[in-house]
């Protein structure tokens, strides 16, 4: 669907375990951190979520761990949306190393959750927006 915002960090000291790379559970961190850059500048940030009531859910994660990642490597996380049919979402992101290899990716399966009803609702318009799909 689209292409999102290139989110670029370099992995710190507390990023690692004690074999020197990426702990595996930090991966889902700087995923996420990459979601909340994608979004908050685009008007759904954690403010707007609680204003509105209504915020992303993730339902399922895929990861691959393709190539280590050590301390101090500067990485880009690239995030696509790749479908959101009815109140499911799917999303692409990639761990890219310098070199243009691909270190990690995951498939995340989410939606949209009404905090008041508790249960998953259609996107908004704001969400789509947020998501850069309108």
């Amino acid at each position: 669907m689209s292409e999102l915002s290139p989110f670029k960090i370099t992995i710190k000291e507390h990023h690692v375990d004690s074999y020197g790379h990426i702990n595996n559970a930090t991966y889902l961190q700087i995923y996420e951190e990459a979601r909340w850059e994608i979004i908050t500048p685009r008007g759904f940030g954690f403010k707007e979520i609680h204003q509105k009531k209504m915020g992303p859910v993730i339902l399922e994660v895929n990861i691959k761990f393709l190539k280590e990642i050590r301390l101090r490597e500067t990485i880009t996380i690239v995030s696509k949306l790749t479908s959101y049919k009815g109140k499911i979402a799917t999303m692409l992101q990639q761990m890219v190393k310098e070199d243009g290899s691909i270190a990690n990716e995951a498939t995340f399966v989410f939606g949209l959750f009404d905090m008041k009803e508790r249960r998953l609702i259609e996107p908004t318009p704001e969400w789509k927006s947020a998501l850069g799909m309108e």
